[in-house]
């Protein structure tokens, strides 16, 4: 197993050209948007956007990536977040040159942008997306106040008693927040928040948006999944300010988040709207 190592650690060392390993859709995602993604030469399974990306080598999901899967592309670079520190530490033991991001709020989204963007020599086009979320940022302001928002994670179609939510510690904490609004839930854990419909009850929210990447295009499926909240004894039924967002990049949190908040105005504004009719 040494010798194979010592030979692919060789023949990186001999390449002048620029490989790139992605090991996460966000990053992935980034790097094409920067413009350097014809130099990706492996990602992993759900590294999907840009389409291009699924013609590129997969080297697993997100725990199930080997050392030697990733040498065997020989990169010059791996760019990754902080999933698996084991693989992160061993690259770099190897002196494998390994970016290891977070994109867990909007300030770390951008930062990612930029850092990458001065990596690559690309700090024109990081410039413009980062530019793009902040303007993005600053459309969701002066819509509506005040308002307790709920983002839920994957609705089903029944309402059980383990529902995910967006908790206080992700990006769309910053964006609830950019709008003037505040999230319905509140926790100072940072564990991905499980409630159940008796706690959704007590928080009240007045706008509720599912999350349904899994969902997109199916109409008549969302609407049914919509009709399941709607039952619920809660301000956001009763003003029929529940919505849903079916679009895949909905929960991935690249320089796309800028899609995402733009939906999110477009819900503002439908129940601004509402009320002024």
């Amino acid at each position: 197993m040494k010798k194979l190592l010592f030979i692919l650690l060789f023949c990186i060392n001999l390449s002048g050209e620029e490989r790139v390993v992605t090991l996460s859709p966000s990053v992935n995602e980034i790097v094409f948007a920067l413009g350097v993604g014809n130099s990706v030469v492996a990602n992993t399974k759900h590294c999907d956007f840009p389409i291009e990306s699924k013609d590129v080598p997969k080297l697993g999901g997100y725990n199930n990536i080997s050392l030697e899967k990733v040498l065997s592309v020989r990169p010059t670079v791996v760019i990754g977040q902080d999933y698996d520190e084991k693989l992160n530490s061993n690259l770099k033991a190897l002196e494998i040159e390994t970016l290891i991001y977070k994109t867990n709020t909007i300030s770390s989204i951008k930062n990612t942008i930029f850092e990458l963007g001065t990596f690559f020599k690309k700090e024109e086009n990081a410039k413009i997306l980062i530019s793009n979320i902040d303007n993005a940022l600053a459309s969701l302001d002066n819509i509506v106040k005040n308002k307790r928002i709920l983002i839920v994670i994957s609705p089903k179609k029944t309402l059980s008693n383990d529902i995910y939510v967006t908790g206080n510690f992700l990006y769309f904490e910053d964006i609830i927040k950019a709008s003037g609004n505040q999230n319905a839930y509140f926790s100072t854990s940072q564990a991905q928040p499980v409630v159940n419909t008796e706690k959704i009850i007590n928080m009240n929210p007045d706008i509720i948006v599912l999350l349904a990447p899994f969902l997109e295009g199916n109409l008549k499926e969302l609407e049914s999944i919509i009709n399941s909240w709607k039952k619920l004894p809660i301000n956001a039924s009763k003003g029929d300010n529940i919505y849903a967002i079916d679009k895949e990049y909905a929960g991935i949190p690249s320089h796309r988040v800028e899609l995402f908040i733009n939906d999110f105005r477009k819900i503002l504004e439908n129940v601004r709207d509402k009320r002024l009719q």
